[in-house]
């Protein structure tokens, strides 16, 4: 991407999931998406159709509600099996969750009339698409709820959000976690960018607080009269349970304050142009390929996933050289047997980071690190 095509790009609007309708903060995906199962009255007996290449997050929302995940099956590019998924509707089908992977839209219209069809919810998994459109909408506004992690695409310790371009979300309410939640959100936030060398001049300020962390949290947490529990959920420290005491929990303010000060066209002019940059640098070189031919119009990518046809000795290289990589669905939830497709992407499928953050010399490091490990 030129300079001048990137301040093109930088300077047009970008639409995000908050767009795309009605929304309430909370704290992860993941309690949108008991809140979406929630509201669509999922009950035991129920079924629930999910990808058999997902997050094992996304089911103890499920389990949560008493009803059963039924997975149904991927093609080999993460798109959805719409003839698979239409065969695994039956009388007790309540709902079907969708993901765009990686900041790429499923073709929602034909997946949409289903649902229609046989008169069941759709619930918009947006995740890895916070920021994006697809056919002239923004992402989320196809299910009768969405819900996205913020987490992913901004610099927060935690954040999530359930949206509904259908339904009503009055019932939905949320509120503050407490003091002690707000002053950790805030403060884990800030230290995850001085981990990445960002802002040195707000880590020095903040020197003492931050060394008095623990002893911080220890005092606020003696201070309750209730026994005490965690400060924040443990979704923000890579945890794939769920704790349905985060339901009514709003996002922090450190978190909204974040998403009101963002500017999602620079930011999704940034992802686009640091993925254009490893996808020119690293196709053609053996053993590995992009996921996806070509970036659409208007994606916002979270990663840059890659298929390595030997994941793990590449993966084991990679680390050594100091690469961070995300391996979306490894593991998955159930026997990965029921979809090949799932078990293959799941095995196989390397994420680089493109986020809007890396610095120029950062995203050629990490192409001369993939370039080494793929020819080692």
């Amino acid at each position: 991407m030129s300079a001048s095509s990137f301040r093109r790009a930088a300077s047009a609007p970008a639409r995000t999931v908050l767009d795309a309708g009605a929304h309430r903060l909370v704290t992860s995906g993941r309690v949108a998406i008991a809140l979406a199962l929630r509201e669509l009255g999922v009950q035991a007996g129920d079924t629930v159709l999910v990808p058999a290449y997902h997050s094992p997050s996304m089911i103890p929302p499920v389990l949560w509600r008493e009803a059963t995940p039924v997975f149904y099956r991927v093609g080999p590019d993460a798109h959805v099996d719409l003839a698979d998924l239409a065969a695994r509707i039956d009388g007790r089908t309540r709902a079907v969750m969708v993901t765009h992977y990686f900041g790429f839209a499923q073709d929602m219209a034909p997946i949409r009339a289903l649902c229609d069809a046989y008169g069941i919810a759709l619930v918009e998994d947006c995740a890895h698409a916070f920021i994006g459109e697809h056919a002239g909408q923004p992402l989320g506004s196809w299910g009768d709820y969405a819900i996205a992690s913020s987490m992913k695409f901004f610099p927060i310790y935690e954040g999530g959000a359930l949206v509904s371009a259908r339904r009503s979300l009055d019932n939905v309410r949320v509120h503050s976690a407490g003091a002690g939640f707000e002053m950790k959100a805030a403060l884990n936030s800030l230290e995850r960018g001085f981990a990445y060398g960002r802002l040195p001049a707000v880590q020095a300020a903040l020197w003492l607080p931050l060394r008095a962390k623990g002893a911080l949290w220890g005092l606020l947490k003696r201070g309750r009269r209730a026994p005490a529990k965690a400060l924040a959920p443990d979704s923000s420290d890579s945890s794939f349970n769920f704790d349905p005491r985060w339901l009514d929990k709003r996002s922090s303010w450190f978190a909204r304050g974040m998403l009101k000060l963002a500017a999602p066209a620079r930011i999704q002019a940034l992802r686009r142009r640091h993925y254009l940059r490893l996808d020119t640098a690293l196709r053609g070189l053996p053993g590995i390929r992009p996921l996806h031919a070509q970036l659409p119009d208007g994606a916002c990518p979270w990663v840059f996933p890659l298929l390595a046809d030997d994941p793990e000795a590449l993966f084991a290289r990679l680390k050594a050289l100091g690469v961070p990589l995300t391996r979306f669905g490894h593991p998955l939830w159930q026997d990965a047997d029921t979809c090949p497709n799932a078990a293959m992407l799941a095995r196989r499928v390397l994420s680089l980071p493109c986020h809007q953050e890396l610095r120029e010399q950062e995203v050629d490091w990490l192409v001369d690190a993939v370039r080494k490990a793929v020819l080692a």
